[in-house]
C-alpha cells in the first residue's frame, strides 16, 4: 500500500529529527575523546560526517527533483557510512570505551539501512532507466 502525503510528511520530520539528534549526539560523544593528535584527528573528521549527514538530509527533503533526491540521498547515505567507520576506528583504538560507542554506531547503521532503502525506491520509481 502506498504511503499517504499525511505519513510521508511525518516520516520526512521524523528523520529531519532523528538525524540532527544523531549529530549532536556525536558533537557531545567528540568532547570526550581525549586530546591527542588521534583524538583531535577523528573528533574532525566525525563531526564533519554527522553534521552532514543532517545537512543533507535536509537539503534531500527540499530537492527539486527526483534525480536531485536521489544524490542528495546518497550523499547521506555515504556519509552516515563513513560515520561508522570513525566510530570502528574510535572502538578498535581504544579512544573509547565500546559500551558509550556501540549506541551511536547502530544508530549510524540504521540511518545508513534507511538511506539506502530511499535511494533504491526513489531510483526504483523514476520512470527512465537508469544509465
Amino acid at each position: 500500500m502506498p504511503i499517504v502525503e499525511s505519513e510521508k510528511v511525518v516520516r520526512t520530520a521524523d528523520l529531519k529529527a532523528r538525524t540532527k539528534q544523531f549529530a549532536l549526539r556525536m558533537m557531545k560523544m567528540v568532547d570526550a575523546l581525549p586530546r591527542t593528535i588521534q583524538g583531535r584527528a577523528i573528533a574532525k573528521q566525525i563531526i564533519r560526517s554527522a553534521t552532514s549527514v543532517a545537512a543533507n538530509y535536509r537539503a534531500a527533503c527540499r530537492a527539486r527533483s527526483r534525480a536531485e533526491f536521489i544524490a542528495k540521498i546518497g550523499i547521506v547515505e555515504e556519509e552516515a557510512d563513513e560515520s561508522c567507520f570513525w566510530l570502528e576506528l574510535i572502538i578498535d583504538s581504544g579512544l573509547l570505551n565500546e559500551d558509550r560507542i556501540r549506541p551511536l554506531l547502530s544508530e549510524a547503521g540504521e540511518l545508513v539501512a534507511i538511506m539506502a532503502a530511499s535511494r533504491k525506491s526513489a531510483i526504483g520509481n523514476r520512470r527512465s532507466p537508469i544509465p
